[in-house]
């Protein structure tokens, strides 16, 4: 198994990849409001990303991730395309954050649609990564689900910054 896979479903664990990730949309929807204009710019460290960055790969992600969901439940023995989220990140920093959220928002309520209609054999589906190999659909939406929760501590740790500030400041 990939150390990236792994990290990704232990950090989902045991729990229902669905509810964990409409409830990460949920929590995105309020970090949104208590990072602010100002909580954007900040990254959790250095030559890390910014909540602003996070919120557009997020976005990213999931329009990507959709994308393959759907490919493989159309076609038979389906080759997801990769992508280098670092090329992708490169244009990140011009983006508005809470379109970005918006977008993740609206991506996410959409695909979760898409998903709570999926049988046990379209979750069993297999579908080809060129990097990690087989895995199936059901897997894909687990790594995501798993995903959410790793950029989901990241932004919990940068609005916890501007609360930790503002309780500072007299």
């Amino acid at each position: 198994m990939s150390a990236y896979r792994e990290r990704m479903l232990s950090l989902l664990a045991d729990r229902s990849p669905g509810e964990a990730m409409d409830a990460a949309r949920k929590r995105i929807e309020g970090l949104v409001d208590q990072l602010g204009e100002e909580g954007f710019s900040r990254s959790y460290g250095p030559g890390k990303w910014t909540a602003r960055e996070i919120l557009v790969h997020l976005a990213d992600a999931e329009l990507a991730t959709g994308f393959r969901i759907r490919q493989a439940l159309a076609e038979e023995n389906h080759t997801v395309q990769v992508w280098d989220q670092d090329l992708w990140a490169t244009r990140y920093g011009d983006f508005d954050a809470r379109l970005a959220a918006r977008t993740f928002c609206a991506l996410r309520s959409w695909n979760l649609a898409l998903i709570r209609t999926l049988s046990a054999e379209d979750l069993a589906r297999p579908v080809m990564h060129p990097e990690r190999g087989i895995e199936s659909i059901g897997l894909m939406i687990r790594m995501l689900a798993g995903h959410d929760l790793n950029h989901l501590a990241q932004l919990e740790q940068l609005a916890g910054q501007k609360k930790e500030a503002a309780t500072t400041e007299c």
